[in-house]
């Protein structure tokens, strides 16, 4: 079998009605990012499409030179900035997340980038309602170089991962999977931005349906 570069695959039942993928009430996320704020334009432009039935109610944001903030303001969505440099540890910032968070009255909190290793104090505020979005097929090549592992292991097939946030990096349930064939020529850069592709793809799919198996939980 050859896959192409958009191929993509799903690991969330087969049995869950496409159309029940959007409750009534949209849900409230709130997105934390760290860098260019890609994934979160994937998912404001999901919701402007009526592909996801959400609102951003807040960015957070740790880099201070962050792009993801000015395309929040560009779309007239608060923004918070929360130096990690400025707290004495992973908790303390975890704990203002939290409270940032709840004041905002967020429901589903989407790691889209955000280069910080979360805490129990942010896992325990949010149980099986914070999403990650990672560079590899999990559970190959966790950790942040998750790219240049797969060139270096010589692999011909890598992609990307969403998935619950547990306490281990990298290792919660699998929601949605997207595999991109490794090229001969590819350098960490040109893959890299090919799994972005699929990234933003897959992420505001993978919300919706996350968002359905807890709905069904919850009514079961």
């Amino acid at each position: 079998m050859t896959l192409r570069p958009d191929s993509t695959f799903s690991l969330v039942s087969p049995s869950i009605d496409n159309h029940k993928f959007f409750p009534g009430t949209p849900l409230k996320l709130g997105i934390m990012a760290s860098g260019s704020g890609s994934n979160f334009e994937a998912i404001a432009q999901a919701i402007d499409d009526k592909q996801l039935n959400a609102q951003i109610q807040v960015l957070i944001y740790n880099n201070p030179s962050a792009k993801a903030a000015s395309r929040a303001a560009n779309r007239g969505i608060e923004a918070v900035l929360l130096n990690h440099r400025e707290y004495e540890n992973r908790e303390m910032l975890d704990q203002k997340i939290v409270q940032t968070l709840q004041e905002y009255d967020v429901e589903w909190v989407i790691l889209a980038g955000w280069m910080r290793v979360v805490t129990s104090v942010l896992i325990d505020a949010f149980p099986n309602r914070i999403i990650n979005i990672h560079p590899s097929l999990l559970p190959s090549f966790k950790g942040i170089h998750a790219v240049e592992q797969a060139l270096k292991a010589g692999v011909k097939i890598t992609g990307c991962t969403v998935h619950l946030v547990r306490l281990e990096v990298d290792s919660g349930p699998v929601l949605m999977q997207a595999a991109v064939p490794i090229l001969p020529d590819d350098t960490a850069e040109t893959l890299h931005a090919r799994i972005q592709v699929q990234e933003h793809h897959i992420l505001p799919q993978a919300i919706a349906l996350a968002a359905q198996a807890n709905l069904i939980t919850v009514s079961h």
